[in-house]
């Protein structure tokens, strides 16, 4: 099987080559060849001695999506993307990279013609919700986002619909709901601070809350995310038509009832590391964002997620800090 994966250098990307490369297999299937593709070159995974290809390219620019999928990839997982607040300050590049990069791919796919139809699985965001907003997201909410990033991931889950409708390739849209911890630096996503909260302090460091602990929002684990992402790809075709975008499930609780979880995980001095300080653009942009996501048909489609957010915060200590942590 060969698999193109493009966002391949980002942090979900690097944990799905991972899980790649450790299971060996999807959809029942050896994964024999892989093709990562990023606006930076993405790294050679360890351990993995079949066929790999990297390659540093902008899929808007012409002829990039098209030379990704020259050799036919089997199953191809989109997640290329700019974050949402970076999106949300520069509209050029956020409608470039999203919209017109997404919408490459999906051509590039099509026009390969010839019998040609990979599975797609993209990764789409809670972002494509919008106040005003009931108590919880049911699965058939009307699409009705506040912010550009939401605008394109929603712009790309129709056409992803449309194209599988047309029988050009089998897609699977998977809205993740906010995925914590994320390791590393921060980015210019405007949900970085949930997990700004819990990874800085973790590393000894002081971390900024932007928004009030009252906020409530719903969160998944990398670990999670990655699962989400292979599950899509391995359903059968049968069980997500017509409606092939999915809201995925996950730990629902308030900043406070984070950092509560923080505290019993690794205690007081830990949690004081947060320091208040409201950030109007990012209360703006989580204002708009839905709180609560039923993720009912993920749950009957048989997607797993944590049970708690200690939970999500163990995820991160044994997978991306070696079990410890400053206390």
């Amino acid at each position: 099987m060969h698999v193109l994966i493009t966002g391949a250098a980002g942090m979900i990307g690097r944990k799905l080559t991972e899980r790649l490369v450790t299971d060996r297999g999807l959809c029942g299937q050896p994964v024999e060849k892989l093709t990562l593709v990023d606006i930076v070159a993405p790294s050679r995974p360890a351990g993995f001695s079949d066929h790999v290809k990297t390659r540093a390219a902008d899929l808007a620019d012409p002829g990039v999506a098209e030379k990704a999928v020259s050799e036919r990839p089997d199953v191809i997982f989109h997640l290329a993307g700019v974050v949402s607040g970076e999106a949300e300050l520069d509209f050029d590049k956020g409608y470039r990279v999203n919209l017109d990069g997404g919408r490459a791919l999906l051509e590039a796919v099509r026009k390969t013609g010839d019998g040609y139809k990979p599975r797609v699985v993209f990764s789409s965001s809670m972002a494509v919700y919008g106040a005003p907003l009931p108590h919880t997201i049911p699965d058939d909410f009307n699409l009705t986002p506040l912010t550009s990033y939401g605008t394109q991931k929603a712009i790309v889950e129709l056409m992803l619909a449309d194209y599988t409708r047309r029988g050009f390739l089998e897609g699977v849209g998977i809205r993740l709901p906010s995925i914590v911890v994320r390791p590393g630096k921060p980015n210019k996503a405007a949900s970085g601070f949930f997990s700004g909260i819990i990874r800085e302090p973790l590393a000894g460091q002081e971390a900024v809350l932007p928004v009030s602990e009252a906020v409530v929002h719903t969160h998944a684990s990398p670990r999670s995310a990655v699962g989400f992402l292979i599950h899509g790809a391995e359903l059968p075709r049968e069980a997500i038509e017509p409606h092939v975008n999915i809201t995925m499930p996950g730990v629902c609780c308030t900043v406070g009832e984070q950092i509560e979880a923080l505290r019993r995980v690794a205690g007081d001095r830990v949690a004081a590391r947060i320091r208040r300080e409201p950030d109007p653009l990012v209360v703006r942009i989580v204002d708009g964002w839905p709180q609560r996501l039923s993720g009912k048909r993920a749950i009957e489609l048989g997607f797993t997620f944590e049970q708690s957010f200690d939970e999500i915060i163990r995820v991160h200590i044994d997978e991306d800090i070696g079990g410890k942590f400053v206390s």
